[in-house]
């Protein structure tokens, strides 16, 4: 396979809105800042993949600030107690942060058509960051909508996908993943995350469904399964980071 050109799209955020009761009063909510981030496993997988296919990697954010990699995605409970490989793939965004500008991302608003024309595919990563700033980006959305338009491989995982609502943020407000189907983390799955937060959560998989996409959910999706429409690969938890990566590197060989 010769080496091709990968965007790469993270958050600026450290942390994701939550809504939780405010005191005593059941109808009085207040919205805090939750901790989070990218998260590490499924940047890391599909990531490591596309070095060793020997493909240039570009980091980009709305802003160019330094990504937060959430803490809670570096838990061992997350990589089943395998402390190598959580240590790989620490070392690997180390090695990003040294050699790749992941730690000086570029700006989204840095991207004009013509070199947007030189990279492959598209990537984007979950965690609760994307909730933050992600899904109402218009340079994004731009960005986006011009890799649907040459049908170019587009993958997002977990969280991921609510970036992709970033689209009718920009052209003629259309959602252009309408009629895509797409697999992203679950209503189900937040609402456990929710308790054990305290708090509500804006819902991907509900979200992208109002705008018209067809959401994959189910026992396949959710132990590691992904969903491929078009040019759109995509994938519901860490579990479909290694299935994701596989996947996507088949699109960027055609």
């Amino acid at each position: 396979m010769s080496p091709k050109k990968v965007l790469i799209i993270l958050s600026d955020s450290d942390s994701f809105p939550l809504e939780k009761v405010s005191g005593s009063d059941a109808g009085t909510t207040e919205t805090v800042n939750q901790p989070s981030g990218v998260f590490l496993k499924e940047l890391a997988k599909p990531l490591q993949k596309m070095l060793d296919a020997g493909h240039e990697v570009t980091f980009a954010s709305p802003k160019g600030q330094t990504p937060t990699v959430d803490s809670n995605s570096k838990s061992l409970l997350v990589y089943a107690g395998n402390f190598y490989e959580r240590q790989q793939e620490e070392k690997l965004i180390e090695r990003m942060k040294q050699n790749n500008g992941f730690d000086q991302p570029r700006t989204f608003g840095s991207f004009d058509e013509q070199e947007l024309s030189t990279f492959a595919g598209i990537f984007i990563p979950g965690g609760h960051a994307p909730l933050a700033d992600l899904g109402d980006n218009a340079e994004l959305g731009r960005i986006l909508r011009y890799f649907n338009k040459e049908n170019k491989p587009t993958a997002a995982i977990c969280h991921g996908p609510y970036a992709l609502l970033s689209t009718t943020k920009a052209g003629d407000g259309s959602f252009v993943y309408k009629g895509y189907k797409i697999t992203s983390w679950s209503d189900a799955e937040e609402r456990f995350m929710e308790t054990l937060l305290g708090g509500e959560v804006e819902k991907v998989e509900s979200t992208l469904s109002d705008h018209g996409a067809i959401m994959l959910e189910g026992a396949p999706e959710k132990l590691g399964g992904t969903t491929l429409h078009r040019e759109l690969v995509t994938g519901g938890n860490p579990l479909a980071a290694n299935a994701l990566g596989d996947r996507f590197l088949k699109m960027l060989s055609v």
